[in-house]
């Protein structure tokens, strides 16, 4: 593909973020918006039926997780490249996003040379990152590479009040188990995450994106 009638949608829940991008990119005369979406759900519905060859995409929607979206949006529409457009800086979710069919990562503050650049990028079949992702996906980081650990349907139970600062008594008793069980269920937790205590537990769910962070 050239760099000819490029037509792009922007997903972000923030409206001033849309309008920046709108406005940056209004003065290219080969790009074309063809929408903009505030929840994933609005552009799955709108994607089937539209040719878009670019989505900027928001990485923490209210509806959506953006890394799970970008896997929906490929099955979808294979031809339709996928740049996330976040503040989030996590090694492990830049390279999540691209195992998940990314063909970028940009930051919000990228200027608008970074931004063309990087949707000139995606079209032509490349990787495209912002300067600041770039150095990050420099920097190895052996945890990350790792993946994120299987968990049981309990265990993510168990991960999701724990992160809400619930105790192992009023967890027993949400989950009608033994605080015993649940402790076992914590301890196997910080083991496969490799986590010191509960809070560095929480902090690697969340880079994992196995919980949610909270919105960008």
């Amino acid at each position: 593909m050239n760099k000819h009638n490029i037509i792009i949608a922007v997903v972000d829940d923030h409206p001033i973020v849309i309008q920046g991008i709108v406005s940056l990119l209004a003065k290219y005369k080969n790009i074309q918006i063809a929408g903009t979406f505030n929840t994933g759900r609005d552009f799955m519905s709108f994607l089937p039926n539209n040719h878009i060859d670019v989505v900027l995409l928001d990485i923490m929607l209210p509806d959506d997780n953006g890394i799970d979206l970008c896997r929906e949006i490929k099955i979808i529409s294979s031809g339709t490249f996928v740049i996330a457009l976040s503040n989030h800086t996590e090694r492990g979710m830049i390279l999540k996003m691209l195992q998940n069919g990314a063909s970028g990562y940009i930051l919000k503050n990228a200027s608008v040379d970074e931004i063309i650049n990087c949707i000139y990028a995606a079209v032509s079949g490349n990787i495209a990152f912002s300067d600041e992702i770039k150095a990050i996906i420099a920097r190895p980081s052996l945890p990350e590479l790792k993946g994120s650990p299987q968990l049981t349907k309990r265990e993510k139970e168990v991960l999701q009040l724990v992160a809400q600062g619930k105790t192992t008594t009023t967890i027993a008793d949400e989950l009608f188990l033994s605080p015993l069980t649940v402790e076992t269920h914590r301890k196997n937790l910080m083991k496969k995450f490799e986590a010191g205590n509960s809070i560095e537990l929480v902090n690697l769910a969340k880079q994992h994106l196995i919980i949610k962070q909270n919105p960008d």
